[in-house]
């Protein structure tokens, strides 16, 4: 069991924190000060600090993503209302400050780190690499939202000894960004193969480490697969092209030195262990099934029912009034059309004992099954197709087990006993004419069979990711009812910057302001 050591916030020690002194009274006797605090702690903080942005929660599901992603990837189905295109401020201004109070505890973690001598650097080397790893996998969601965002001088109140006029943070450009975490992240992969640490710091890091309880050799996978869904993301553009076949190919082709996430037991995840902690999914079924969040959108339930996808009964519940028959919510339907039908019981949910109510759900981060559909679209344009089938076919295996090994973790029955998925539903699926390999006619048609089934795969799990890789493959394509009565009459390609920017960070918001608008495409977005 993983121990969770996350009672320090380390923004207490920067001054704004949700977290009352009270809190951490009994195990800290003065925590406004950085001095009474530790590397291994701030470390803790920092992992745990956005943790209802990794494992399912009720403001992240309801307010943030119901209304954006879910609706733009199609993973749900929704009743069509007017100005149902343009995100809701409340989620994008939440999402942008959780991520900036963030970003401020690894800057606090690094402060710490800074003032160590020497050797203790050297012995906590593994806290930094691990920290700056994780802080890249959300930094690039949050590039993938918006572009351009403060970065480079972000986050560092505490290090200017708390001077405000000092710390408005200029805008980094997007591609710099990527850059820089690509640098880094070949950087890391290539230390960690070297990297020796000491028992007492490997016992100390095991304690702390919520996401791959001090695994080493999981936490060089969880680089390298990053490294692989990066490199993936701009490889359509012109200044990456060289460096992102190069780079990929050096991966995919050497395994012992650049291991990547290859079963499900390696899945990059925070796991749920006991439910009296602060680590928890109990959040999930409000933030999912309030207002009708978790109903099945009519593109999905389609696509699994026409191949026979084994992940169907797995992921889906059929409608409380639909006899046992699977629909999904059609979203070119009138609103006036639609919502009798899911006031009827006829629409599919999501299933319950498999998702919402399932509170030992884990806060996903990367899987085996994403990293094979990146394997794929490799080997794909390097010109291996047996290999890229092959990667292709192993992803989805690797998905449909994903899916029922969820429900095996569930502390909920709700939806009634799952049946097994067997090999021969498999076999069939595979040979299915919506999913099969052999039957495409051309490397862009498979690549439209990987992009449709990363989207089936990310579902309601992985909604940003789903958002990014649709927009960079343009596939699957989806129609949406146009909204006339609005100036977004589709979903757009960005989120503009919370109106916080514009204000109180003003003379760096100009730099950025031709950009701030929903038509703007994300640099990769080709």
């Amino acid at each position: 069991m993983k121990k969770i050591f996350f009672l320090l916030i380390a923004a207490v020690a920067v001054g704004f924190t949700a977290c009352k002194k009270k809190d951490f009274a009994d195990a800290y006797t003065d925590p406004s000060k950085v001095s009474v605090t530790s590397v291994e702690k701030q470390f803790a903080g920092f992992l745990a600090s956005n943790r209802w942005y990794v494992l399912p929660d009720y403001w992240n599901y309801f307010v943030v993503l119901r209304t954006t992603v879910l609706h733009y990837t199609q993973a749900v189905g929704y009743v069509n209302a007017l100005n149902q295109y343009v995100p809701g401020a409340a989620g994008i201004t939440d999402r942008w400050n959780s991520y900036y109070n963030f970003l401020a505890q690894y800057r606090e973690l690094e402060n710490v780190y800074n003032k160590l001598a020497t050797d203790d650097q050297k012995d906590r080397r593994i806290y930094m690499i691990a920290a700056a790893i994780y802080l890249y996998d959300h930094t690039e969601k949050v590039v993938d939202l918006h572009g351009d965002i403060p970065f480079s001088e972000a986050g560092k109140i505490s290090a200017n000894g708390g001077d405000y006029t000092k710390s408005f943070p200029k805008y980094d450009g997007a591609e710099a960004i990527y850059t820089k975490m690509l640098d880094d992240l070949k950087a890391f992969s290539d230390e960690l193969n070297t990297l020796t640490v000491k028992t007492a710091i490997q016992t100390g890091f095991k304690n702390q480490d919520i996401v791959n309880n001090g695994n080493i050799t999981l936490w060089k996978k969880y680089c390298n697969s990053l490294r692989l869904r990066m490199l993936a993301r701009v490889s359509g553009v012109t200044a990456f092209q060289a460096r992102a076949a190069a780079e990929a190919t050096a991966i995919l082709n050497s395994p012992a030195s650049y291991p990547v996430v290859d079963k499900n037991e390696e899945n990059i995840q925070i796991d749920v262990y006991n439910l009296s902690t602060e680590i928890h999914a109990k959040n999930f079924r409000s933030g999912l099934e309030d207002w009708n969040g978790n109903l099945a959108g009519k593109a999905m339930i389609d696509h699994m029912k026409t191949n026979m996808d084994p992940r169907l009964r797995a992921m889906f519940e059929p409608g409380a009034n639909a006899n046992g028959e699977y629909k999904g919510l059609d979203p070119l339907l009138p609103s006036g059309t639609q919502t009798p039908l899911v006031d009827g019981g006829m629409i599919s949910i999501y299933n319950r004992s498999t998702f919402s109510r399932n509170q030992y759900f884990p806060g996903v981060l990367m899987t085996a099954s994403e990293v094979s559909f990146l394997k794929a679209e490799g080997l794909l344009k390097a010109g291996s197709d047996a290999l890229a089938k092959n990667a292709y076919e192993d992803g989805i295996r690797k998905s449909i087990a994903f899916y029922y090994g969820l429900r095996a973790l569930s502390n909920d029955n709700v939806a009634g006993p799952l049946t097994p998925f067997t090999e021969a539903e498999i076999t069939a699926y595979l040979n299915s004419p919506g999913v099969s390999w052999s039957l495409a006619a051309s490397a862009a048609e498979k690549l439209k069979l990987i992009a449709t089934q990363k989207w089936i795969h990310f579902s309601i799990v992985q909604p940003l990711e789903s958002w990014a890789e649709i927009r960079r493959l343009d596939a699957p394509v989806f129609n949406f009812e146009v909204d006339n009565a609005n100036a977004q009459k589709q979903p757009p390609y960005r989120w503009i910057y919370p109106s916080t920017e514009q204000t109180y960070n003003t003379a760096n918001y100009e730099a950025v302001r031709s950009k701030d608008n929903l038509a703007t495409k994300i640099f990769w977005d080709k």
